[in-house]
């Protein structure tokens, strides 16, 4: 019997998994406890890939040791994992892994008409895990020179080439071929080796791409991510990323043929990990979700909506390193970036400022905040840097432009409107927050409202983010061809990665101000009741905690829906969670802080004390 075989029949009692990522690394471990698998313990080690030591392993090892003593197991012979598990207290049954450090997978596509095949080129390369440099397209008004260069200043991992209707025009597809032979590119992390290319373009022109890039570059092929006008086709593209990601980008990362050695599982990209969870937890349960991580870099947006899985990075959003970047994009078609940011802060402060105080969180880019002043500027800035993300997420989590189309994903998805967004925020049934700005806030109740006033969902979403960003770990457990594998991944993603807040319920329309918007009614439990009305431009949680459930009833006037329709009643058992349940009746979507700025802190106010997200009042603070 294959290793592959024994694999997909074995009983996995226990699982170590570790997520190397670009500054540490760490390791989980999961216990089968009856008919549930939970988590026992982690542990977490500086990522060793690069000088002095220069062995990815031993980041990996020394996390594994920490998990070793918190959980009285004994884990590793020497320098090796103990696998398969030998009893209740020695070895696992198999360890995976996820990996990031070295800065992830960085590529580059091309396509032949940019809002298309190059739309499409750079659906799959997210979907994948990577980070998209930039798109090369017959189309994108670069002269060749300039293509070239651009090709040679980037030195991307690896190249995704595609182009053309299976059948149609070979030319310009061949064009984009002999930009890349003249660029002639050398791989981010080395040159001795040639730069990997994906070619998903028009069958009809293989034989000539094979002529013009197989001396120079490490060339193989796949079928076309456009095969008509009316289809795409993702997940060859997709698979192929993966197998070169391991073959030519991880085995010349420092270590990284060592560690593939410890798991009968490819390592993957933590993005690509993360995205396996979401849309894996979307499928088993049958929902609408959207996923959030908001690093110190970047900012990365994964959605899954009828069935179809979309996932953007942005590259420059992120609250450490590109955090400057958020002023700039958040000023785009706006006096200035800084307006937008300030107007989520209830005090007054100096432009001068603030700009000084990002510029001080660029250099110094682990410094965390140390005051409240300190915390809600830095959570404003979540804001607009979720909100920017989210909105180029809408933008490419679209149909087939200019035709009526077949999206061929992991499922099929038919659609009668195309070149439209597949984002529904009506349909949403559950919004899951990731990073530090959201997972380590001092109150819940302050990444609830991030949240919310960054996607501002509509109807009824239940909200949550990850403990302790444990979801690259459980997305490459997700993808082992194992039942057992994929329901450990599942349990312990439900009972311990996820720290449910609550669910909020937002009215969407718009009327006079100090009208009303809803009527809402709560059966709590214990034969508690309460009914109030809800004042247009207001916000109000009421208490209920993980685990419980009200029987809420909420009649929207006759200018709003919740869900139901305009004007319709909405009945719903509702959950609860660390904050409880959240009406928000703001309503239009985007809705408007007041312009006078005295009104607006005392809006902010207002909205703060419902959440209860400070001890003191934050006007004090200029």
């Amino acid at each position: 019997m294959s290793v592959a075989e024994d694999l997909k029949s074995m009983k996995i009692r226990s699982v170590l998994a570790t997520d190397c990522g670009s500054t540490t690394t760490k390791a989980i471990l999961i216990e089968l406890r009856g008919d549930e698998y939970r988590l026992k313990t982690r542990g977490e080690a500086p990522t060793t890939v690069e000088a002095p030591f220069e062995d990815v392993t031993r980041g990996v090892l020394n996390a594994v040791m920490e998990v070793e003593e918190l959980a009285g197991r004994k884990l590793l012979d020497g320098d090796r994992i103990i696998t398969p598990q030998k009893s209740e207290t020695e070895g696992v049954d198999i360890y995976v892994s996820t990996s990031s450090a070295g800065g992830g997978l960085q590529m580059m596509v091309t396509g032949v008409v940019k809002s298309m095949t190059g739309e499409s080129a750079e659906r799959a390369a997210l979907g994948a895990g990577a980070i998209v440099m930039d798109i090369i397209a017959s189309n994108d008004g670069r002269l060749p020179h300039e293509k070239i260069r651009r090709i040679r200043d980037l030195r991307p991992d690896m190249v995704l080439l595609s182009g053309g209707i299976d059948g149609g025009t070979t030319t310009h597809v061949v064009e984009l071929a002999e930009t890349i032979a003249a660029a002639d590119p050398k791989a981010r992390l080395g040159t001795s080796y040639q730069m990997p290319v994906i070619y998903a373009g028009n069958k009809e022109a293989r034989g000539l791409i094979e002529e013009r890039l197989t001396e120079k570059t490490a060339l193989m092929m796949t079928d076309n991510i456009r095969p008509t006008m009316e289809r795409e086709n993702l997940m060859p593209a997709r698979h192929a990323i993966h197998d070169l990601f391991m073959e030519h980008v991880m085995a010349h990362a420092p270590g990284y043929k060592k560690l593939m050695a410890w798991s009968p599982i490819p390592i993957m990209p933590t993005p690509g990990a993360v995205g396996s969870i979401i849309h894996t937890i979307a499928k088993r349960e049958g929902i609408q979700v959207i996923g959030v991580d908001i690093g110190g870099a970047t900012t990365d947006v994964f959605s899954v909506f009828e069935e179809v899985f979309n996932r953007t990075v942005s590259a420059n959003l992120g609250m450490s390193y590109s955090v400057s970047n958020v002023l700039v994009e958040s000023g785009v078609g706006t006096p200035t970036g800084v307006e937008n940011v300030m107007r989520w802060m209830p005090f007054s402060m100096e432009e001068g400022d603030l700009r000084n105080r990002v510029k001080n969180k660029m250099i110094r880019p682990t410094t965390i905040p140390h005051t409240l002043k300190e915390l809600i500027m830095e959570q404003a800035l979540a804001r607009e840097a979720l909100r920017l993300a989210f909105e180029q997420h809408k933008s490419l989590a679209v149909g087939l432009k200019g035709v009526q189309q077949e999206r061929t994903i992991s499922d099929t998805f038919e659609q009668t409107t195309s070149g439209e967004t597949l984002i529904n925020m009506m349909d949403l049934d559950l919004l899951v927050g990731s990073g530090g700005a959201l997972s380590h806030a001092p109150k819940r109740s302050q990444a609830a409202m991030m949240m919310i006033d960054a996607f501002l969902p509509e109807g009824v979403t239940e909200l949550a983010v990850d403990s302790i960003f444990m979801m690259p770990q459980l997305g490459v457990l997700a993808e082992v061809e194992n039942e057992s594998a994929k329901k450990a991944a599942t349990d312990v993603f439900t009972n311990d990665c996820m720290i449910y807040l609550g669910t909020v319920v937002a009215a969407v329309g718009s009327t006079k101000p100090r009208r009303r918007c809803m009527t809402v009614s709560v059966e709590l439990p214990g034969g508690n009741s309460e009914k109030f009305e809800m004042i247009y431009g207001t916000l109000r949680c009421i208490p209920l905690e993980v685990g419980q459930q009200a029987e809420v009833q909420v009649e929207p006037d006759g200018h709003f829906d919740v869900g139901a329709g305009r004007g319709k009643v909405l009945r719903r058992t509702l959950k609860g969670g660390i904050v409880g349940l959240i009406f928000d009746a703001r309503g239009r979507r985007p809705f408007l802080l007041p312009d006078e700025r005295e009104e607006r802190i005392e809006k902010l106010v207002e909205w703060a004390e419902a959440l209860k997200l400070y001890d003191k009042d934050p006007r004090g603070l200029s």
